[in-house]
């Protein structure tokens, strides 16, 4: 393994799971994302998977594609969220021409990212405790993938 080749590390937290890429993200690491997306899948209720990619220093389609195998098996499941910790500037437009972009949420850094998610969990967890019942997640309306992604059929 060359030293810029992509290396992927995952942090466990109660809510979420951070997936955070260095290095070179080609083919290859498309492979190896993809892989460590299917092992941690479980690991957070939902599950809350969040990408921290600050430290990716090239990457090609391939990261559009095990993005694309994320958000597929939301769609599949029809549970979890796929969430961008600061993403450059150039996969905002990538992700807003392949018409992905929708269905990512983008937020600030990793951890005031990971923080909100615990704060949200939390005040969630209280009003379902409140009232008896279970709530919807504020903010999270049906999406219907077939139009942005039709491929996903």
């Amino acid at each position: 393994m060359s030293a810029r080749a992509v290396r992927i590390d995952t942090i466990r937290h109660v809510h979420c799971t951070v997936l955070r890429a260095s290095g070179e993200l080609d083919h290859a690491g498309r492979a190896r994302l993809s892989a460590r997306i299917r092992e941690v899948w479980d690991w957070s209720d939902g599950p809350i998977l969040v990408f921290d990619l600050t430290d990716v220093v090239f990457y090609d389609s391939s990261l559009i594609g095990a993005l694309a195998v994320a958000l597929q098996r939301v769609r599949a499941t029809r549970s979890g969220r796929i969430i961008l910790a600061s993403p450059p500037d150039r996969l905002l437009t990538a992700l807003e021409r392949t018409g992905l972009l929708e269905y990512v949420e983008i937020r600030g850094g990793l951890q005031e990212t990971v923080a909100e998610i615990m704060i949200e969990r939390e005040r969630g967890r209280k009003r379902r405790a409140g009232s008896g019942g279970a709530s919807v997640e504020e903010g999270r309306g049906a999406r219907d993938f077939r139009t942005a992604l039709p491929y996903l059929r």
